[in-house]
């Protein structure tokens, strides 16, 4: 007889997928491991009522599996209602790769991970996201046709990064409409944390409008080079969120507005290309808005990626994506003033629109 092999306490920890507090009734998690390669990862579909779950690969160093896990459920979850709130026809899905993007990522690793998908037979497509890049799809479409992200050579949309930011600047524009009664940003403080391929492009966005562009980011080299390419400045202090600013655009990683922060915040507006800003979304957004600070929901100006890689599904054209990231501009300014119409939150708001496309839908079936 086996006794005592775990406590009460070790049961609770160990309840791998639907114990987990980002567990939002995800359809599928499949956990991916390759010995030879040294591949771990983990692929989340949130949702496919609307469609096949498109959304990126990210690779990181994560502290612990607990932690990827967490990640991949998170970001699956939020590409549901980018896609649904966007008006298109995919559903929700992300994956993440555990390690070094710099040291540990290979031909062999990438590849193996493209072997993967495949076998999920078009209910999970991926796209590159954190630490990976335009080759490293074009790598993964050698084993698999579902894939975007591929370069404009082999008849992809190429990196999404550039519409990325571009959608987070319409959003921005839009956010600051609303609270300042003007959409320029000339003369505009903005503090931009996290200068990554999105970060970048959204500094040069904003340096070619004329706003006043402060950066930060871990990176120092990563740092210095867009300073002087840029001609913004390095951020130096110990405390970004008591810094008065008119904007702080969250470019990094998530939950970048959590308890610890949101007293701190010294800005008007909130606006960014993370995705997961807000730590826990009902309560730190109604603290955001309890203390007037706009918030333009993340899932809903960071779409511009997906709107450039879903051209590839869809076979429609440069001008076709930017006429979509354009009307982020209209779509937020709508919900920020929905959210002032019904008093909830803006983050609420734009769930609310999202969740009742995906209803519809499920009705129609």
């Amino acid at each position: 007889m086996i006794t005592d092999i775990v406590s009460t306490n070790e049961l609770t920890k160990i309840d791998p997928v639907f114990g987990q507090l980002s567990f939002d009734n995800h359809e599928q998690v499949v956990f991916c491991n390759d010995k030879d390669t040294g591949l771990k990862a983990i692929i989340g579909i949130h949702n496919t009522v609307l469609g096949p779950a498109l959304g990126g690969t990210r690779m990181w160093k994560y502290n612990s599996e607990w932690e990827a896990l967490n990640d991949v459920l998170r970001l699956s979850r939020g590409m549901t209602f980018k896609a649904a709130i966007t008006g298109l026809n995919l559903g929700g899905g992300k994956a993440v790769i555990i390690g070094d993007a710099k040291t540990e990522k290979t031909p062999e690793l990438m590849t193996k991970f493209g072997e993967f998908v495949h076998s999920l037979s078009g209910r999970y497509i991926t796209a590159e996201d954190v630490g990976m890049e335009t080759a490293d799809m074009d790598l993964v479409r050698t084993v698999t046709p579902f894939v975007t992200g591929i370069s404009e050579e082999k008849g992809g949309a190429g990196n999404p990064s550039p519409i990325t930011a571009y959608g987070v600047f319409m959003g921005m524009k839009a956010a600051s409409k609303y609270a300042f009664g003007t959409d320029i940003l000339e003369d505009r403080t903005i503090y931009v944390e996290g200068i990554g391929n999105v970060g970048e492009a959204l500094v040069e966005n904003l340096t070619n409008e004329g706003a006043k562009v402060y950066i930060v980011d871990i990176n120092q080299e990563r740092l210095q080079y867009v300073s002087e390419k840029y001609n913004v400045e390095i951020y130096n202090g110990s405390n970004l969120f008591a810094e008065e600013m008119d904007i702080y655009a969250p470019c990094a990683l998530g939950a970048t507005i959590n308890d610890d922060t949101i007293h701190q915040l010294n800005a008007k507006v909130v606006a960014g290309a993370a995705n997961n800003q807000l730590a826990n979304e009902q309560k730190h957004g109604m603290m955001l808005s309890q203390k007037g600070i706009v918030y333009a929901p993340d899932f809903l100006i960071n779409a511009g990626g997906i709107i450039n890689v879903y051209a590839e599904l869809e076979n429609y054209g440069r001008h076709e994506i930017i006429r979509k990231t354009e009307n982020i501009y209209n779509t937020t300014l709508e919900i920020l003033q929905n959210a002032e119409t019904n008093d909830v939150t803006t983050h609420q708001a734009a769930f609310d629109i999202a969740q009742s496309r995906i209803d519809a839908r499920k009705k129609e079936k």
